[in-house]
């Protein structure tokens, strides 16, 4: 058996309790992961795009079947400890679930070491601006209807801190993009329904343990609907989803210049921007 470097997780806050998180998972509908599956479609076209074969693929996930034609890589949950063994694949896929992570960079440390030298990973997350509108409309009715505020929504990453963690986890050559969807709803309470399909409710440590009442969520509805309703009497949400890539370092990776190290000058590419000589 191979012995895996163990991961502090004790020292990380635990902001999210895994039991519940998984307790929803498990009541998700198939039918309703679309996001996952258009995640897992940008990651496996993202994975065209390298000029490469694949022959190790490792997925990290809760929904192995939103994976389709790569149903043969080896999958594992997105437990705090990954059960990947050191320098074992040559590509992970980290699917929609590192915003769950009550570690992201230990999931991502975790995420290096099962690489092989110059191996590669993608992980595709929730970002920042996901959900706003209804975390928003939340806070605003819980303080008119209880006057006082609980955790309902997850706190999600900006790009930029996001693509830090790439870096900190000791991946070369970080790369982190971003794509922006606006789906559809009737109402407040359809994206809520969805959101519970999806098993993406809340899970957090900190949240209310006790039923909220019925009239938080109809005024909460409300607010949605004059904040963020169509000419058409519809609501839209945001999702966002964050794409991480990075390569595991080998010798034979290309390396970044050191600064000062360019042999052309910003000001003579602004005068001539083609690149041709007088």
């Amino acid at each position: 058996m191979v012995s895996r470097q163990p991961v502090d997780i004790a020292a990380a806050p635990q902001l999210v309790d895994r039991a519940a998180l998984a307790l929803h998972r498990r009541r998700a509908r198939p039918d309703m992961l679309f996001l996952h599956r258009e995640a897992a479609a940008s990651s496996m076209e993202r994975l065209k795009e390298v000029n490469r074969s694949f022959m190790r693929p490792a997925i990290v996930g809760p929904f192995p079947e939103v994976w389709g034609e790569l149903s043969a890589a080896r999958h594992v949950p997105d437990a705090d400890i990954l059960d990947l063994s050191p320098a074992s694949h040559d590509v992970v896929l980290h699917g929609l679930c590192l915003h769950w992570a009550n570690d992201p960079v230990g999931q991502l440390v975790q995420a290096r070491r099962a690489l092989v030298p110059d191996g590669l990973l993608i992980a595709t997350l929730f970002g920042g601006r996901t959900l706003n509108e209804l975390g928003r409309v939340l806070t605003e009715a819980e303080a008119q209807v209880s006057g006082g505020l609980s955790p309902r929504i997850l706190p999600m990453g900006d790009i930029r801190d996001l693509g830090g963690l790439l870096a900190r986890a000791g991946l070369a050559l970080p790369v982190a993009d971003v794509t922006t969807q606006q789906v559809s709803y009737s109402d407040a309470f359809h994206l809520m329904r969805d959101l519970r399909l999806m098993g993406e409710t809340n899970a957090l440590t900190d949240r209310l343990r006790r039923p909220s009442s019925r009239h938080l969520f109809a005024r909460a509805a409300e607010l949605y609907q004059a904040r963020y309703g169509d000419t058409d009497g519809r609501i839209s949400a945001t999702f966002e989803i964050i794409t991480l890539t990075g390569w595991a370092p080998a010798a034979s990776q290309q390396k970044p210049l050191r600064p000062g190290t360019a042999r052309v000058h910003l000001s003579d590419a602004l005068k001539n921007p083609s690149g041709d000589s007088d």
